[in-house]
């Protein structure tokens, strides 16, 4: 039976604390079990009331620390909605942060995107998704272009978007009270609906089985 997400510990964040800078190598081993106990399991159980509240969310997975400090000072699990396009949680001291991203993208999605962003009804749709998004304050960033591709003008209505490579829109979801209670559920579940037109978008018109 898998555990009931309750909230991240206040001791999780005193453990991030001493996994600062470039901890040694016996300072993460002191930490790893309470590292393990405190903020990845937390992350798994988190996902998992997720994926109950909404199936596809089902396909998830929470990192290990790896061998850089970073993995060990940032909690990160991703939720893939398709080829290459994901939710991206992560947590640490400054609190927990959420992405929806299209990136390293598979042969051909590039030129299926952009195909996408020219025409001009789900050109027009997935500007006013930006749009919208940004509005909610999340930061919209990728790989871009300096220019536009080739065979597309110069002064193409949507050229911003034609030189996106990958797209991600993120925020910070914040480090209040919430972050230690049951509420971070319907926290992430709100930041995912927010989300959730931009990665259908990607899911109709980017996805491909590989």
């Amino acid at each position: 039976m898998r555990g009931q997400f309750t909230g991240w510990p206040e001791q999780a964040l005193d453990v991030l604390w001493h996994l600062q800078g470039e901890p040694t190598h016996a300072t993460r081993e002191r930490y790893r079990a309470d590292r393990e106990r405190l903020v990845r399991q937390p992350m798994i159980a988190l996902l998992n009331e997720v994926a109950d509240a909404d199936p596809r969310y089902e396909d998830f997975s929470v990192w290990h620390y790896r061998t850089d400090s970073w993995w060990w000072q940032h909690q990160s699990a991703v939720v893939r909605l398709g080829r290459k396009i994901e939710i991206g949680l992560r947590f640490a001291l400054d609190g927990l942060r959420i992405q929806g991203a299209w990136w390293y993208p598979d042969p051909g999605q590039v030129d299926r995107f952009r195909t996408a962003v020219a025409s001009e009804g789900s050109g027009r749709e997935l500007s006013a998704i930006v749009e919208d998004l940004r509005k909610r304050g999340y930061d919209i960033s990728g790989d871009v272009m300096k220019r536009p591709p080739r065979g597309h003008p110069a002064d193409h209505p949507r050229r911003d978007l034609l030189r996106h490579r990958s797209l991600i829109a993120a925020r910070p979801l914040g480090c209040e009270e919430w972050l230690h209670t049951p509420e971070a559920v319907e926290r992430v579940l709100t930041a995912a609906a927010d989300l959730d037109a931009l990665l259908m978008w990607m899911v109709r018109h980017v996805h491909r089985a590989a």
